[in-house]
């Protein structure tokens, strides 16, 4: 694959090693932090080989079941958690929560703007979903983010007026163009809220954000937090499951909800995911430090080769593991895919092409060569097809993969 990678680009990544040499090292010492937070919690709860045990069934008397909860509510900062391969994806951990929590007649508030693309129609902002949060007679409310932070007066205004059950925050940009929510500013505005109604719930979308920070949204009072394995926590090991973690209260609603009233946590089986599931924490730190790698160093080489709209810059500060670029044109948007393709280990002689995704309103672009299908904190990138054309790109479970990947795409799209 090296022979495929331009001088130009090759030259230009020989100096963005040296100069990207202290951010990368405040990486590592992150890193090592939650590293230790967790291989605490392993030790702490005694995690055992008798617990990869495969159970089925039922799957009555999970002791490997019952300690990954524990150690996930632990390393989110919250009291109690609900990790299951029953919780297919992240929208889908989303969904079960807000069911769960929200009842005919209730409002809710998104306080960080227009959600996701594939929370539109789960809410009801489009399409004609008979089970869309709308259908079921929840309100929906959104207040926009002012300057790439919270609007405090609007949020207060609103909480004063009163009838709110439930406000949430998504913590990553998804398909806008601000910047994703760092937990400062997330510990900020609880902070606010509660000075105000200290009963709302206060629930993060912590999607794509997970250990990027040494703190999660549950360590500076968020009420529920939820997210998928096929993103930072899975650690690119575990293949499905998802998770939601947060007050023990509600934590016993939403998992009533996945089973059902008086079943609650107590059953589940496992489909032999333990193993998986609690090697993909134990190297999460890892391949969230080589994700960030990778879309630090491809910051720094779109800046450097004069490409605009690179969010973040190299050199900002950063929350999530995803990067975007504006690619200007469909042309480029769908070549930049082809590239990341053609440099993957799986279905590398994919052709992309932009096609109808399910629960998105455009057509998409993917490239997405991973081990688990559809798996974000390995190396891949999407965008909806529309103007300004901007790529959104995330992932890479090693760093040496990672570069090599980025630097394919950039000399495919300097050749064309």
């Amino acid at each position: 694959m090296i022979e495929n990678i331009s001088e130009e680009i090759k030259k230009l990544a020989i100096k963005a090693d040296k100069d990207l040499e202290n951010i990368f090292k405040n990486i590592d010492d992150i890193a090592f932090y939650n590293s230790d937070k967790i291989i605490s919690e392993f030790i702490r709860n005694n995690v055992q080989y008798s617990d990869f045990t495969d159970i089925n069934g039922y799957g009555n008397f999970d002791t490997g079941r019952d300690k990954i909860e524990k150690i996930f509510a632990k390393v989110l900062g919250c009291e109690d958690a609900l990790v299951r391969p029953q919780i297919m994806s992240g929208t889908n951990a989303l969904y079960i929560a807000f069911q769960a929590l929200l009842k005919y007649g209730d409002t809710m508030i998104s306080i960080s703007g227009r959600p996701y693309d594939s929370l539109l129609e789960m809410v009801g902002i489009i399409g004609n979903s008979s089970q869309s949060l709308k259908a079921c007679g929840i309100k929906y409310e959104e207040i926009d983010l002012i300057d790439n932070d919270f609007d405090y007066e609007k949020i207060v205004e609103r909480l004063k007026k009163g009838d709110v059950k439930l406000l949430e925050i998504q913590r990553s940009r998804g398909y806008s163009n601000r910047e994703s929510l760092a937990i400062s500013k997330i510990e900020k505005v609880i902070k606010e809220i509660r000075k105000i109604d200290k009963n709302v719930i206060v629930f993060v979308d912590n999607c794509y954000g997970e250990l990027v920070e040494k703190i999660e949204p549950g360590d500076v009072g968020a009420d529920i937090v939820v997210g998928s394995l096929m993103k930072n926590l899975g650690g690119g090991i575990a293949s499905t499951g998802g998770y939601i973690a947060g007050r023990c209260d509600l934590i016993k609603e939403v998992a009533e909800r996945l089973t059902a009233p008086g079943i609650g946590k107590e059953l589940g089986a496992n489909f032999n995911t333990n193993i998986n599931v609690l090697k993909g924490i134990f190297m999460a730190p890892s391949a969230v430090k080589n994700a960030l790698k990778t879309q630090i160093f491809a910051a720094y080489m779109l800046e450097k080769l004069g490409f605009q709209g690179v969010e973040p810059k190299y050199n900002d500060y950063r929350t999530d593991i995803i990067q975007t670029i504006c690619l200007g044109s469909k042309e480029n948007l769908i070549e930049f895919a082809r590239g990341i393709q053609a440099s993957s280990p799986i279905d590398s002689k994919a052709y992309i092409e932009p096609s109808p995704m399910p629960g998105y309103p455009f057509d998409e672009v993917m490239a997405a060569g991973c081990f688990t299908q559809g798996s974000t904190i390995e190396l891949s990138c999407d965008a909806p097809v529309v103007s300004p054309y901007t790529m959104y790109m995330q992932g890479g479970l090693t760093y040496e993969y990672g570069k090599m990947s980025i630097m394919l795409a950039l000399s495919k799209i300097r050749k064309e």
